[in-house]
């Protein structure tokens, strides 16, 4: 088995940013209401600017795949060796721009000038970024390649803006019921931003600069325990079961705006860290690792309302991880899915603050069915 390092990081982000009080001129106001839940989440989760590939005009100004390219084009400016030379692609998403092809396909297909490769494209919510990230590097560490390319990405605002909801809302005024927008649909309007990045992998370090060694990456599921949190093209039944969106006719898909993303808020509250962390703390165990040797914690956090409830469940199970070795771009990225993690470690890689020898311990949530993926790196 082969170390892996990762030698180069990339983002897209799409335009330019948005600030809270702009999101409205993007997405649009839903029967021309302001949103009643907009500043309370807004409060809660502690964005200030997102971005979307979107104009003022609700028109789509990049797809994902075309962002998530741009992303990776970027690893081979400069680089040691050219795109022709990629020998596997891996690309998660929670939004692909259609259904068939795959994603990671149409990502392929924007990059003219790479070769036929191996292409792999994981499904799923955030933790589809860290599949695919597991995927090349397992693929480098077996020896199956020498290099290769994972990417995490969301464009999400499509699905965000005003025109998807207002069949539903409308139906609701004919009917003289609260003519707003059910809460867990509104809740995730002002969450999630877009954008892309990427990770170029190795199986030796870089030359010059610094490398990132992935120690290991560990996943775990707990859909066996969990009704579904999160979900899009599908409706929640009482029993907690999902209803799919082919089975609806097409009437009752734009109607009931069965295509969004919604969110049932008090399981995400009960379950997230609660499951999640426990995990983490069995496999700090297992591992045997010093939670005092970490230099930097990355969680992927959809909302800074978790990060008072992550702290208090590290510090009451001796994992006590100071505030100074926090790092996350929540604030300033918005919520990029699958994305966001992958942009945490570019801002952090390109930052000039890393040192050789320094430990980054890596939690990503996914709030779908709960399930989380965790990863070590060192800085080399």
């Amino acid at each position: 088995m082969q170390d892996v390092y990762i030698n180069r990081v990339a983002k897209f982000l799409p335009n330019g940013p948005i600030s809270n009080d702009e999101m409205e001129s993007y997405l649009g106001l839903i029967n021309s209401k302001l949103s009643k839940s907009k500043h309370v989440v807004l409060r809660n989760n502690g964005i200030k600017c997102r971005y979307y590939a979107l104009d003022k005009e609700g028109k789509a100004t990049h797809t994902n795949y075309g962002m998530t390219a741009n992303a990776i084009k970027s690893l081979f400016v400069n680089a040691p060796f050219p795109i022709q030379s990629l020998q596997l692609l891996a690309c998660g998403t929670s939004t692909p721009d259609q259904m068939m092809p795959s994603h990671a396909i149409m990502v392929h297909g924007e990059l003219k000038d790479s070769s036929p490769i191996e292409v792999v494209s994981p499904s799923g919510v955030c933790c589809s970024g860290m599949h695919a990230l597991k995927y090349a590097y397992m693929s480098v560490k077996c020896g199956e390649v020498e290099n290769a390319v994972s990417a995490g990405s969301e464009r999400v605002s499509p699905v965000l803006k005003s025109s998807c909801f207002e069949n539903e809302v409308t139906n609701l005024s004919l009917l003289e019921e609260n003519p707003y927008l059910s809460f867990e649909k509104d809740f995730l309007r002002w969450m999630l931003s877009d954008g892309a990045a990427a990770v170029l992998m190795q199986n030796k370090p870089n030359e010059k600069g610094i490398s990132l060694r992935i120690d290991w990456i560990e996943g775990a599921s707990y859909a066996n325990q969990t009704e579904a949190c999160m979900y899009m093209a599908s409706e929640k039944l009482p029993d907690g079961t999902l209803k799919g969106y082919s089975e609806f006719s097409l009437t009752e898909i734009v109607n009931r705006s069965i295509m969004s993303i919604k969110q049932d808020v008090k399981l995400l509250s009960n379950n997230i860290v609660t499951l999640g962390f426990n995990k983490l703390k069995n496999i700090i165990e297992k591992k045997g690792i010093n939670i005092n040797e970490i230099d930097y914690f990355l969680p992927h956090m959809s909302s800074e309302f978790f990060r008072s409830k992550i702290a208090e469940y590290l510090d009451n199970n001796g994992l006590h991880i100071p505030n100074e070795k926090w790092f996350t771009n929540l604030t300033t990225l918005g919520n990029v899915g699958a994305g966001s993690i992958y942009l945490m470690i570019e801002d952090l890689f390109n930052s000039g603050k890393l040192i050789k020898g320094q430990k980054i311990l890596l939690v990503v949530p996914e709030s779908s069915r709960f399930s989380y993926v965790f990863s070590l790196l060192t800085v080399c």
